[in-house]
């Protein structure tokens, strides 16, 4: 049964879940109504109609297509601020003034064109990083008592279970406590498949339930939940604008105050030598028009953007443009290690068998995850993990009983097994058990003794495996900034070794707090180097902070870490950290060209104007196209083949 749809969380309300249409935008409207106004009036004047008509639908065009440009700039005025907009329309009706009207009806046209250009590129920025999000439904179904009630999603509070039927979508952040079925949540980690899902496990708002029947304890309210969390970072995006794009504006105030200067000097010098008001008008209007910074200023956001919205639609959630831009610019990249170059759950690598051990390493290996069956120790669900997946079928156990830095007892199958650290069972450092622990441990392994009636019998070993794609990405990264990565971990050093040296890593720091991974970053940076760092944890967000640039790795780390991140890998998949550090200097590539386009247009235009005669349809053309010519050179960052360049350069 569907329930009635509800108000969405606060946080999430402005989040569209459709792609914007076309013509919801404002700024399109009145740009289309000016340019139909443009041609009805360019068609009335060429079939000779009277003036009154082709005049009175060009002044409709100045209307629709210049009042919020000018209104705009008067608010500017206000502030004692001169704005490039108003001075664009202060030409066109300057043109109009001197009989242009034609000129300055197009002037308008294809200045409005150009703003609802970045209008829509802006809207598709945001449908494109927002579309990431699988938001959570509107409603959920709470049970109190065995009562089974409809609620917000937003009403409901840390502790209370909510029903979640097959095909459903969760509503909340929380565990299963009863149940069992397969989710969906590539939404939020990215996985491929649906992932299995029994009492204790965690499970997300905003992924797709499959076949079982789940009852879920809240453990976030709907505005803390991981969905919720992505989602305030992604209005974040739009708010903050690149240093480069700061300092434009900021020359931009003493630029138009000079241009204004300037142009009144062409319009009165003439003057003063005999020309004609008409002839000095016309010129000094097209000057205005030619030395307008307009492609300067949009020669910056429009890459960008673009930049942003491609990344996120590839998984990576760029906070700001002024983070993409010092992407662009990193020349080493340092990684945590756990849950970063690793997957961060260990895994069993090892089962060696002592010598006058009478069982097989399978037979050890069911006792251990029979003994380890009830812990909750990460290292005792890697051994059962282990069991179940070489298709062993779990023994019978009674009496078991766990001790905290010991391990566990238990009896199975009337064999007493203990299972724990090596420090806690094995009695004599000089048997072959201890050179067992210590080979496992050079390699950086964790080694684990089994015992069988108070007798080694085996040992295991077990690792935080990296991921099958650490490799590929740091090669990639070493390629694009010319420099391998650096490890940082508080991992012991022989852990961290052993992994760099599957990796190619040769600048290995452990055993650091996190005060020492900033003291590592901060001394990387005084020789010159701009560090993006890489973590996943809590301990890592001091690190993405000091850092040039902050990436956090997968869409359910710690609060504290995503909000210290300059951007987010949604899909938890290292080679998107290449693959956007690649597509981040593509768009600082993207805007020095356009840069370079802009300043030889107005360079071009000003010296024709001051030198010569140029008509003031040719500038309005030259200026306003190569405002055009940026914002579509801008857009082309939009493409796929923007991302898979930086992806097929990783993989060369």
């Amino acid at each position: 049964m569907s329930a009635p749809v509800a108000t969405r969380p606060a946080a999430l309300t402005a989040i569209p879940t459709r792609r914007t249409r076309l013509f919801a935008l404002p700024e399109i409207r009145w740009a289309t109504a000016a340019l139909l106004l443009f041609t009805a009036g360019s068609v009335a004047r060429l079939l000779h109609t009277p003036p009154e008509v082709w005049w009175s639908l060009y002044l409709a065009c100045y209307l629709t297509g210049g009042w919020e440009p000018a209104l705009a700039g008067v608010r500017a005025l206000r502030e004692r601020t001169l704005d490039v907009d108003l001075l664009m329309v202060v030409a066109a009706i300057g043109a109009a003034a001197i009989g242009q009207i034609t000129d300055g009806a197009l002037l308008i046209v294809i200045f409005a064109t150009s703003g609802a250009l970045e209008a829509f590129a802006t809207a598709r920025t945001e449908d494109s990083v927002r579309g990431l999000l699988d938001l959570a439904p509107d409603t959920a179904t709470r049970i109190d008592d065995g009562v089974e009630t409809t609620v917000r999603a937003a009403d409901l509070e840390v502790g209370e279970v909510i029903l979640v039927r097959p095909g459903d979508r969760i509503a909340a952040d929380g565990t299963v406590v009863a149940g069992a079925s397969e989710v969906d949540q590539a939404t939020i980690t990215g996985e491929p498949m649906p992932v299995d899902k029994t009492p204790g496990d965690e499970v997300f708002a905003g992924t797709s339930n499959g076949t079982g029947v789940l009852r879920v304890r809240v453990g976030r309210r709907a505005e803390d939940s991981v969905v919720a969390r992505i989602a305030a970072l992604v209005e974040q995006a739009g708010r903050t604008k690149a240093r480069a794009q700061l300092f434009i504006e900021k020359i931009e105030q003493r630029y138009s105050v000079g241009m204004v200067a300037v142009t009144l000097a062409v319009f009165a010098v003439p003057l003063i030598f005999g020309a004609a008001l008409r002839d000095s008008l016309l010129r000094a209007m097209t000057f205005m028009i030619v030395a307008s910074p307009c492609a300067v200023v949009l020669s910056t956001m429009p890459p960008l953007l673009a930049a942003i919205a491609n990344a996120g639609r590839h998984g990576v959630l760029v906070k700001s443009a002024v983070v993409m831009e010092r992407l662009g610019s990193t020349t080493r990249v340092a990684f945590d290690k756990t849950g970063t170059l690793t997957r961060g759950v260990p895994e069993l690598t090892d089962i060696r068998v002592l010598p006058d051990c009478p069982y097989t390493g399978e037979e050890v290996l069911r006792w251990a995850a029979g003994a380890e069956y009830s812990s909750e120790h990460p290292l005792a669900t890697a051994v059962v993990r282990a069991c179940h997946e070489r298709g062993l079928a779990l023994p019978p156990v009674d009496h078991f009983s766990a001790q905290p830095g010991r391990g566990v007892t238990a009896t199975v199958v009337r064999h007493l097994i203990e299972v724990g650290s090596p420090a806690a069972l094995l009695d004599s450092p000089d048997t072959d058990a201890a050179a067992i622990v210590a080979e496992i441990q050079a390699a950086g392994h964790t080694a684990v003794i089994v015992r069988h009636e108070h007798r080694p019998i085996a040992i295991l070993g077990l690792s935080d495996q990296a991921r099958p794609e650490a490799a590929e990405s740091v090669a990639a990264l070493t390629e694009i900034t010319g420099a391998a990565p650096v490890l940082l971990t508080g991992d012991n050093l022989a852990a961290a070794r052993q992994l760099a040296g599957r990796l190619g890593l040769t600048d290995v720091r452990a055993e650091l707090l996190p005060e020492g991974k900033v003291a590592a970053i901060e001394e990387l940076e005084a020789t010159g180097d701009r560090v993006t760092a890489v973590g996943d944890g809590i301990n890592d967000a001091p690190a993405l902070a000091a850092a040039h640039a902050g990436i956090a790795m997968g869409g359910n780390g710690s609060d504290l870490t995503l909000h210290t991140a300059g951007a987010v890998v949604i899909r938890d998949d290292l080679t998107t950290v290449p693959a956007v550090i690649a597509l981040s200097r593509r768009a600082r590539r993207t805007v020095m060209a356009n840069l370079i386009i802009a300043a030889t247009f107005i360079a071009a235009l000003i010296t024709w104007d001051l030198a010569g005669h140029l008509p003031l349809p040719l500038g309005v053309a030259g200026h306003e196209g190569s405002t055009v010519i940026v914002g579509l050179n801008g857009l082309r960052l939009l493409r796929r083949s923007a991302w898979d360049s930086g992806t097929a350069r990783g993989s060369d």
